[in-house]
């Protein structure tokens, strides 16, 4: 699935509409995850896949800070990606060509941001703190909670 990250985030930047891709995924494993947990993020991820084959030969291995690994961070994490999501939406004046690129671009922004944290700390740093990762286990949490 390595594939999926480039078209979106080089391939969105000349066709918008690849960032619907993003959206789609979403929508599809969000709900897959009541049933499966992480799925998504041990087996489909493309940003995953490529932090494990490209990035795991720049890391230097170190170990993610603690701190960042609290719920408080990763909901602080989720709340300022999400609230500068619904802003660039809100901008976007229901443009769809200008909707796809807000998708495009925040899918680029959390994988530069991807690609720092490999870089610093162990390669999939960044899975600890994604807000997809995150949304998918409170999903799975309220399966088990029945």
């Amino acid at each position: 699935m390595m594939w999926l990250l480039p078209i979106i985030v080089i391939g969105g930047l000349f066709f918008p509409a690849l960032g619907y891709l993003v959206v789609g995924f979403a929508a599809l494993f969000l709900p897959l995850s009541f049933f499966k947990g992480r799925y998504w993020c041990s087996h489909l991820c493309p940003r995953g896949a490529f932090l494990d084959i490209v990035m795991s030969r720049a890391s230097i291995g170190k170990p993610f800070p603690k701190q960042f690994t609290k719920m408080w961070f990763r909901w602080l994490i989720f709340i300022i990606l999400m609230g500068f999501l619904v802003y660039r939406v809100s901008k976007t004046g229901g443009n769809v060509v200008k909707l796809g690129t807000v998708f495009v671009s925040m899918c680029l922004l959390t994988t530069i941001i991807s690609i720092i944290i490999a870089i610093i700390t162990k390669h999939r740093g960044w899975c600890l703190i994604c807000p997809m990762g995150m949304l998918q286990e409170k999903i799975s949490k309220i399966k088990n909670k029945k």
